[in-house]
């Protein structure tokens, strides 16, 4: 069997990193990219600093991974930014950029990703959402919001690409102790924590056990799904 290509969004630190360096140790030729350099590097491992919103970079990086492997098996959105903020308070150069990253970002990266899928009529995608979209979090509003758009943009593209043998899914983290969270007051954290079946931090294991089920060859019957982490 072929090495699986995989592209990693957001590799430079946190989740991304974690992913880049699980899939590399699965025998995956795992592409990532970041806004900034990474500080790290391994074997198998191919980086690209681009901004996901950026449509020209964005096209620039997929049209290398065309001719440099002429495929592309898998992508994980994981890019992502969030800003804790009481609307009102909210800027707009705030709701800009996280709509940008999450919102757009994830558009392109999709619409990219499936287009080289296609010609394979193989694919597996991966988007990120978060549980602060199910249980509506005071504070939170531009990213869930974000990311509730993320769930919907999954479920319609999940129908629009199955006939080419892509599929779609989404994941919903709780709160990981990465940069994403570090602005969030503890007491703020533990209250939502408080709201999950299982009252703990996610952590960076529970994520990729989700995802290494949605890359599964065998799981070509389950798309346009959301699996929220900590029983939300």
């Amino acid at each position: 069997m072929r090495e699986p290509v995989t592209l990693i969004t957001g590799t430079r630190k946190g989740i991304g990193k974690y992913l880049a360096e699980h899939y590399i140790d699965k025998g995956h030729l795992v592409i990532g990219c970041s806004r900034t350099e990474p500080d790290w590097r391994v074997e198998g491992y191919e980086h690209f600093q681009a901004d996901v919103a950026d449509e020209s970079a964005v096209k620039a990086m997929f049209s290398s991974i065309k001719k440099k492997y002429g495929r592309l098996d898998h992508l994980i959105n994981n890019a992502g930014i969030a800003s804790m903020n009481h609307f009102l308070l909210t800027p707009l150069s705030t709701v800009q950029n996280v709509l940008n990253t999450n919102v757009i970002g994830t558009f392109l990266f999709c619409r990219e990703a499936a287009k080289l899928m296609q010609k394979s009529g193989y694919g597996r995608i991966v988007n990120f959402s978060t549980v602060a979209a199910p249980l509506k979090l005071e504070g939170e509003a531009i990213y869930a919001a974000s990311k509730a758009a993320v769930i919907t943009f999954t479920e319609v593209i999940a129908r629009e690409l199955a006939p080419f043998g892509i599929t779609v899914n989404t994941i919903g983290p709780t709160p990981i102790e990465t940069d994403l969270i570090r602005s969030v007051p503890e007491q703020k954290l533990q209250e939502l924590i408080k709201r999950q079946a299982i009252p703990r931090y996610g952590n960076v294991e529970d994520v990729a056990n989700v995802i290494d089920f949605f890359l599964k060859q065998e799981s070509s019957f389950i798309t346009g799904q959301t699996l929220f982490l900590g029983g939300v």
